[in-house]
């Protein structure tokens, strides 16, 4: 511990991963102390030098770390040393705790430092107000580039575009545009596509840039453009953006209008914290805890888990009233209440299996109408086989349990129907919740759980009734 400490005390610019994290990817508690203290000591001089200089993803796991006061504190003493991108980097709770903190002017001069992109996913969750202010301080043109950003709906590839790019005229040399781009002091940080537009900025093509670097310079542009086959329009939502570059292996794409003109470039690193987000958003909403994020407060993730928690609250009365129905075969066989749990929860197991798999597979658009009633044949099939298995299982632990053997074949039968229709249930409610255009990632796992508890129920205790009352 002492040479870990005495590391982080003699941390300089060229501090590595190794100084900040542990061997599992987690920030040293040494270093945040280390933080932690310099920012309790008001110390600009060592968070300049310590904090300042980390990677964005450095600092936005630092944050996350911190306390609250501690995050606020940390931005105010870094003052214009503070990497406003680093705020794409945490969870949306801290980001606005923080930004709400900071006067409009500090915001509106950190971002015009920042590409088009991370400066929108910044200024999108402010109030309109705040927006409208941070704008007005713009420079015009960044000003409408990031106006028309904002203008496109929530989750589209207008909002994760980066305006920054370049474009040249089809009639342009390859040294034209060679000096053009060497010239120039407002071109993006990286780039690997060089766009072609008419007067009107509508795409034609596109070159790569190792083409143009093969290419003599007498050459035009227009002679060794290719097609643009995969642009992608500004409304399109953000996750069939993410499928287009992974369907095509793509780094960037352009973005246009309504109009086919060329408003943005998409690139694979938005691509990529897009593809995480959507996949987080569909795992949150499988557990029925909708938007909530890890740095939510106590009211908000109530907040976000109570809709789904009173659906199931009702779909559980509805079993309740099922067992109701049979309270008299249930007094006269006592082992009947100790037995039903393990019918519906076997079956409600098997339904979240395959309604995963399902849910998955609409959001990848691998399951379609082409393939549906195979998929749904396959799962009948794996309900129907896991059902026997499980049926021969508890079948003869119950009937040696009990030492009765007709209380075996009961609970063993009533586990093959629940599995068979577990499996059903798990594929058919995302498909068919999915054909009206409701989320099936949201409201499946309630419904299937109710359908599998209803069934279980109803199975178990309806055949126990037929038995004893023919018995």
């Amino acid at each position: 511990m002492q040479g870990e400490s005495e590391q982080i005390a003699g941390l300089s610019q060229n501090a590595t991963h190794s100084d900040i994290y542990d061997d599992d990817g987690i920030i040293r508690a040494s270093f945040l102390a280390h933080i932690g203290a310099a920012v309790a000591d008001n110390d600009t001089l060592t968070l300049k030098r310590d904090v300042a200089s980390l990677h964005e993803s450095e600092i936005g796991d630092l944050l996350e770390a911190l306390q609250p006061d501690q995050r606020r504190l940390l931005v105010e003493l870094l003052g214009a040393d503070f990497d406003f991108s680093a705020l794409t980097e945490v969870d949306e709770a801290i980001r606005l705790a923080i930004v709400e903190n900071l006067p409009n002017a500090q915001i509106a001069q950190a971002v015009q430092e920042l590409d088009s992109d991370d400066a929108v996913y910044i200024l999108e969750d402010l109030d309109q107000e705040d927006q409208d202010e941070i704008l007005a301080q713009l420079p015009f043109t960044e000003r409408i580039r990031l106006r028309r950003s904002l203008d496109y709906p929530e989750e589209s590839a207008g909002r994760r575009m980066q305006t920054e790019f370049i474009a040249v005229p089809p009639f342009w040399t390859v040294g034209q545009t060679i000096d053009y781009m060497r010239e120039d002091q407002d071109l993006p940080d990286s780039f690997s596509q060089i766009f072609v537009i008419d007067a009107t900025f509508k795409l034609l093509g596109a070159v790569h840039l190792d083409q143009i670097l093969r290419t003599r310079r007498m050459v035009k542009v227009e002679d060794i453009m290719h097609e643009t086959r995969h642009a992608i329009p500004a409304t399109m939502d953000q996750e069939e953006a993410a499928r287009e570059f992974e369907q095509y292996d793509l780094l960037s794409a352009a973005v246009v209008d309504e109009d086919e003109r060329l408003v943005g470039v998409l690139t694979i690193d938005d691509v990529v914290d897009v593809i995480q987000q959507e996949a987080e958003e569909d795992l949150l909403r499988l557990g029925g805890v909708g938007d909530e994020e890890l740095s939510d407060n106590i009211l908000a993730a109530s907040r976000s888990r109570v809709p789904w928690l009173l659906v199931n609250l009702f779909t559980a009365f509805l079993a309740a009233s099922v067992i109701g129905l049979f309270d008299q075969t249930i007094e006269r066989v006592v082992a009947l209440a100790v037995l039903m749990p393990i019918v519906a929860g076997m079956g409600g197991n098997a339904a979240s299996q395959t309604m995963t798999v399902t849910v998955r597979a609409l959001a990848t658009r691998d399951l379609d109408i082409y393939n549906a009633w195979r998929i749904i044949r396959r799962e009948m099939g794996v309900g129907f086989i896991n059902g026997i298995i499980f049926a021969v299982l508890i079948g003869i632990v119950a009937a040696t349990w009990f030492a009765d053997f007709h209380l075996g074949i009961i609970i063993a039968t009533a586990m093959i129907i629940n599995m068979f229709v577990a499996a059903l249930a798990g594929i058919l409610i995302p498909l068919v919740l999915d054909r009206y255009g409701v989320d099936p990632a949201v409201a499946s796992a309630v419904f299937v759980t109710a359908v599998t508890d209803v069934v279980g129920f109803f199975a178990f205790l309806g055949l126990a009734s037929l038995w004893f009352s023919f018995g």
